[in-house]
């Protein structure tokens, strides 16, 4: 019970703050470097690619 609430706050986080979200899941690397260049670009393909990270 404990990992699916972990992964609902996760998936929370993903919407409001996606960098963080990838860098609590995954850390510092290629993800959340991807992450804060799509989210500079444009908000939405950072929301998309955090909640593809926190998802799989």
């Amino acid at each position: 019970m404990a990992a699916s609430e972990n992964k609902l706050l996760l998936i929370i986080l993903a919407i409001i703050l996606p960098p963080l979200a990838v860098l609590i899941k995954n850390g510092v690397g290629k993800d959340l470097l991807i992450n804060i260049i799509l989210c500079l670009l444009f908000f939405l393909p950072g929301l998309i690619h955090a909640l593809w990270v926190v998802t799989k």
